[in-house]
């Protein structure tokens, strides 16, 4: 999983991987890393849960991430409360054991985070 970050110039930096797809990260006019990684454990997270509900009709689902940091330096990650919103003819039991298990098992940038981190979350289906 080969991958290249270079600062290009100000606050802009670009992000490739091995096949050269580009991200151009502004950490001062765009989403500061810390927020680009909280988007990628909404992201993994998403992937799971749709991935279950392949079978079923799902017309729209988004997740709002909150998160909380350490005083001081280093600024670690030391909450998140996640709210997963699924709209379409789901149940919500199902849906609960898919963000448990993308969590638990499956979810490798939530996964990656320190053990100490407390991951909280909850559904809400709409109709």
């Amino acid at each position: 999983m080969a991958n290249t970050v270079e600062w290009i110039q100000d606050s802009k930096i670009s992000c490739k991987n091995a096949i050269g797809d580009e991200i151009i990260m502004d950490w001062e006019h765009g989403p500061s890393p810390v927020q680009l990684l909280l988007q990628s454990i909404a992201a993994c997270s998403i992937v799971d849960v749709i991935g279950g509900l392949s079978q079923r009709e799902v017309k729209r689902a988004w997740i709002e991430i909150e998160a909380e940091r350490a005083e001081t330096s280093p600024r670690y990650l030391t909450s998140l409360a996640m709210k997963y919103h699924v709209e379409g003819a789901v149940p919500q039991k199902l849906v609960e054991r898919l963000v448990k298990a993308s969590h638990e098992k499956y979810c490798s940038v939530s996964n990656s985070l320190r053990k100490d981190i407390e991951i909280t979350w909850q559904v809400e289906i709409h109709s």
